[in-house]
């Protein structure tokens, strides 16, 4: 072995990364993003989730009882309600995870030491179901000189509700959101690959010579891939019920409608990835700085609730932050698209916008 040459190989492979400049930020973003996200943006310990509050008592022991539940941290009130129903409307379209009942007959039910506050919680995310339990705890005023003795905390004084998902099977949080990873995975590394690998393979010389516009070429790329989201997406349903018997309480024709949603997003985001990538290797690498964020921010794997602000808006720009609202509302809690529009006008706008920019970066020349 001369040691000589194989030195002159690794300075030549040095080199390469140096011009390299996708590998050399896969080098160094990658370790820093993982340490970022996962020391920063990732907390399981829920704070603030957002909640409905419908005081029917309005009495000053009841709003004292709201103050104590609210300084615990576990809630951040943002909907005043009239009655239980508006809050499960709330749940059912995603706006609020937990909602706090106080009855009119608050006061006499604590002096009488009985169930006196009910909280109803989003069940789909068992994460915000062990955090909303933790209100159970929380003892209300004592009762007066006279009164039966109040129980013990966490007896029955507070009562937690958790709808959607009462056994907390993680499978019925977990599948619905699987089907979402598989589209971002599988339709953006496809479509990144895919100008790349006719020009590779020597097939941009042919499209360039046929009349074909840009935005045909771009949007024919697409179809075929969106049937195969579709298939996936089937395949998920059909094994989600049969081995996890995992409910779908709302349209089957909304479920699709939300994941052809995802898979155009993905799609199109895949292509402007792939007018940008010089190889398929370089398409690979830049979709998993796509993919990498969208596991961990959107809330499949981490409670969004339990992300910064400054995270939470970031992870806003990911399709996949939207997809898992839509497609949890829609299988679990039984919403309508309707009723979950502003996700899907999210997805809408962020499929125009990546389309519109792989079509204006796509040139039909070779250099």
């Amino acid at each position: 072995m001369n040691l000589r040459r194989m030195f002159a190989i690794v300075l030549k492979e040095l080199r390469q990364m140096r011009r390299d400049r996708i590998t050399l930020a896969m080098i160094v973003g990658i370790p820093v993003m993982q340490l970022v996200l996962f020391g920063y943006a990732i907390n399981l310990n829920l704070r603030g989730l957002d909640a409905g509050i419908a005081d029917q008592a309005a009495t000053s022991a009841s709003r004292a009882a709201v103050m104590d539940m609210v300084a615990t941290g576990v809630i951040a009130p943002s909907l005043v309600a009239q009655t239980p129903q508006q809050l499960m409307d709330a749940l059912r379209r995603g706006e609020i995870s937990v909602g706090v009942v106080i009855p009119p007959d608050f006061e006499r039910r604590l002096d009488e030491g009985r169930e006196a506050v009910q909280v109803l919680v989003d069940g789909t995310d068992t994460v915000v179901q062990s955090a909303a339990i933790q209100l159970a705890q929380l003892p209300l005023g004592a009762a007066p000189p006279g009164a039966r003795p109040p129980p013990a905390a966490g007896s029955g004084r507070i009562s937690v509700v958790a709808f959607y998902n009462p056994e907390r099977r993680s499978a019925v949080n977990i599948v619905p959101g699987l089907i979402g990873v598989i589209l971002t995975m599988t339709m953006v590394l496809f479509t990144a690959v895919a100008i790349v690998r006719e020009r590779e393979r020597g097939n941009m010389e042919l499209l360039i010579a046929t009349p074909l516009s840009r935005s045909e070429l771009m949007v024919g790329k697409v179809l075929p891939y969106a049937a195969i989201g579709l298939v996936q997406t089937s395949v998920v349903l059909l094994l989600g019920l049969w081995l996890f018997q995992v409910p779908i309480r709302g349209s089957a024709l909304d479920v699709y409608l939300a994941a052809v949603l995802l898979i155009l997003a993905n799609l199109t985001l895949g292509l402007l990835i792939s007018t940008r990538a010089q190889s398929q290797f370089q398409a690979m690498q830049m979709t998993f700085f796509v993919f990498l964020p969208s596991i961990l921010l959107s809330g499949f794997m981490f409670p969004f609730a339990g992300m910064p602000r400054v995270v939470q808006w970031a992870a806003e720009l990911l399709p996949l932050t939207h997809f898992l609202r839509l497609i949890r509302g829609v299988m679990l809690r039984g919403a309508g698209l309707w009723e979950l529009w502003p996700e899907v006008l999210a997805l809408v706008v962020f499929t125009a916008l990546m389309m519109t920019a792989a079509i204006l970066r796509f040139r039909k020349r070779l250099d």
